[in-house]
């Protein structure tokens, strides 16, 4: 089992920034993808962000690409969600993940989720 805690959302104006921490236990880091999803009120979760193991590999969504920055500390097990030049539609839930594969589509571990409010 991985356990992950989110932190670092928030009420924040649009075109300010936050960054988001994931904090993992239980495992080996080091041996899991990250992820960061979204869900705004009355939508599907999406995706935003992927890092693998080493941080050598990194995914963004069209909708966020430019604008936010994940990155990971594997000796601090933890993984993070730099975001700049928010905005309105940004606003959502978001969870990090876990995986052992970098291209899993559905991503094994969950945490329970930070509230950002981007207001305009």
């Amino acid at each position: 089992q991985v356990q992950l805690v989110e932190s670092g959302g928030g009420l924040v104006q649009a075109g300010g920034s936050l960054r988001l921490s994931c904090a993992a236990s239980g495992r080996t880091f080091s041996n899991y993808a990250m992820g960061w999803f979204r869900q705004a009120p009355g939508k599907e979760r999406e995706i935003v962000s992927l890092i693998n193991w080493n941080g050598a590999r990194t995914y963004y969504s069209d909708s966020v690409k430019g604008r936010f920055t994940i990155s990971r500390d594997n000796a601090k097990n933890t993984v993070y969600l730099q975001m700049t030049t928010l905005k309105p539609e940004d606003t959502a839930d978001y969870y990090c993940a876990a995986d052992r594969f970098y291209e899993s589509t559905v991503y094994d571990y969950w945490g329970q989720g930070t509230q950002v409010t981007v207001s305009s």
